[in-house]
């Protein structure tokens, strides 16, 4: 059903893996296609109660896919660039308001897109030897996706702003000193820490835990929705500028990480 991602299913727990590691797992369009369908999945089941995501090839993901073309303003009909600029802030929200606990196992790094999506789950999992960081800016184009609201929650505006504008590769240690992760672990056992942690959650009573995220969730996304519901014009209009486009051009030129 899914080509990039693999899924597992163990009785109340489910594992999704993004699996594009020719590309280090970046969101192309089909990729968030991809995502919102098995958000919509899991959102359907009721015998599953926790999502662990991670990601293949030793990392969690490299964020955009620079290399879809049809991720950038170009040629195609106006309608159909805003369906898939929107992507990306409506594969977040699918994911932030599933009914499981979910959970994010990084390896390698997270950069971008890839800590985008893992600001929408409830916890972070991250290998003491990753990183994380949030290139937008450098790039030609505002941190979209819901990504700001969600940051401000994580770690207070201040810091925010300097993941955001400066765009900063950030340690392990520091990303979990402010907030942003919740739990440093040893490489390659991201997933069977996140593991744990799911079990710990799969032994409370299940509807107390499900209308408990809930409340936390709405009162932490009052006036998420306000701020960001032009998002993705946002991303059409900075990313149709010519700064863009020579700041992805030289991105694109640079060796791989």
């Amino acid at each position: 059903m899914y080509r990039h991602l693999k899924l597992i299913h163990e009785g109340r727990l489910a594992r999704l893996t993004l699996n594009r590691p020719e590309r280090r797992n970046a969101f192309s369009a089909e990729l968030m296609r991809e995502m919102i369908a098995a958000a919509a999945e899991f959102a359907a089941r009721r015998d599953l109660d926790a999502v662990i995501v991670s990601g293949s090839g030793g990392v969690f993901s490299a964020g955009a896919d620079l290399k879809d073309s049809t991720r950038w303003a170009g040629g195609a009909p106006l309608l159909e660039q805003r369906e898939t600029a929107s992507l990306g802030g409506r594969m977040a929200r699918a994911w932030e308001e599933l009914p499981q606990v979910t959970i994010a196992a990084i390896e390698g790094y997270a950069i971008g897109g890839g800590l985008a999506l893992s600001a929408a789950l409830d916890w972070r999992v991250i290998a003491r030897d990753a990183f994380v960081s949030l290139p937008e800016i450098s790039l030609g184009i505002p941190l979209t996706w819901g990504t700001l609201p969600r940051l401000v929650n994580l770690v207070g505006p201040a810091r925010a702003k300097r993941l955001a504008i400066l765009c900063e590769r950030v340690s392990a240690a520091d990303a979990l000193a402010m907030g942003l992760v919740d739990e440093v672990c040893e490489p390659g056992t991201a997933l069977a820490v996140a593991e744990e942690i799911a079990m710990k959650a799969l032994e409370k009573p299940k509807h107390s835990v499900m209308m408990t995220k809930e409340t936390i969730n709405a009162y932490a996304s009052l006036g998420a929705h306000a701020v960001s519901h032009m998002a993705a014009d946002q991303l059409e209009l900075a990313a149709a500028s010519p700064e863009s486009r020579k700041a992805r051009d030289a991105a694109l030129k640079r060796p791989k990480r």
